[in-house]
């Protein structure tokens, strides 16, 4: 079966949606090289099912996703192949995303950093909890923007704001969220089950093709851009990784979160 067999993710076909959640709780829901795998597969997996209309992501717990788990790189030994193969495998997961042919609804339950911000970013919908924020340190790790992120950010909120969040590392509030057009609607964490899930199971039912053609004609002109984007972030990306900038700020995040 395609939504069996997962560990990173919790993935639960519910009517006509798939919904796949971050399920690392312990880890603020952050994703390793095994969870990139499964995004990329369940992704492939939803386009071959007609049963589904719309793919929602959200996450156990308190957040959304914290982004990369950075301490899956402690244990390995050969780190040249380590990096490409994990450049390979996020090049993927993002080209999933982008040939997606099913709307993805962004659940935003909490904070969400780096990757989980970014996939915001590659959603077709967005809608955030009053309690969550957005924050993408690449700079501050030493790395570069993922996951289109260099291309959709400044489309969506404008080149300025992107500019803070991408390489100044400023957090984003749900309101200034809001107000950069990054989501169309904030939702209380108490209206999830009364308002929030209803109005999606509510669109869940709409025509299929139609919703599937819209979908087509709407990323007709981004679809280039942003596999363009994605080749451009991974290259850049697989370069940064062997910089000695790029390692010790990575030691440093390390270091610092074990000492928490």
């Amino acid at each position: 079966m395609p939504y069996e067999g997962y560990k990173n993710l919790l993935v639960q076909k519910e009517g006509k949606i798939l919904v796949i959640k971050f399920n690392n709780p312990r880890k603020k829901n952050c994703i390793n090289y095994n969870g990139y795998k499964e995004l990329t597969r369940v992704l492939g997996a939803v386009n071959e099912d007609e049963g589904v209309t719309i793919v929602v992501f959200t996450g156990v717990g308190d957040f959304f996703t914290a982004g990369n788990d950075l301490s899956q790189s402690s244990e390995i030994s050969d780190m040249d192949a380590y990096f490409k193969e994990s450049n390979a495998t996020f090049k993927a997961m993002v080209n999933s995303f982008i040939n997606c042919t099913k709307l993805i609804f962004s659940l935003v339950n909490g904070p969400a950093i780096g990757i989980g911000a970014t996939i915001v970013g590659l959603s077709d919908v967005a809608w955030c909890a009053e309690e969550a924020y957005f924050l993408t340190p690449f700079s501050k790790l030493g790395l570069v923007p993922e996951a289109c992120s260099s291309f959709m950010f400044p489309l969506i909120m404008g080149r300025s704001k992107a500019t803070e969040m991408l390489v100044l590392n400023e957090k984003l509030s749900a309101q200034e969220a809001y107000h950069f057009q990054f989501v169309s609607r904030i939702f209380k964490l108490s209206e999830l089950e009364s308002v929030v899930w209803p109005k999606i199971r509510q669109y869940a039912e709409l025509p299929p093709n139609s919703m599937r053609e819209c979908k087509r004609l709407i990323q007709l002109g981004l679809r280039e851009n942003l596999v363009r984007a994605n080749d451009a972030e991974c290259e850049a990306l697989l370069r940064r990784m062997y910089d000695d900038e790029c390692m010790q700020a990575i030691i440093n995040f390390a270091m610092r979160k074990s000492k928490l």
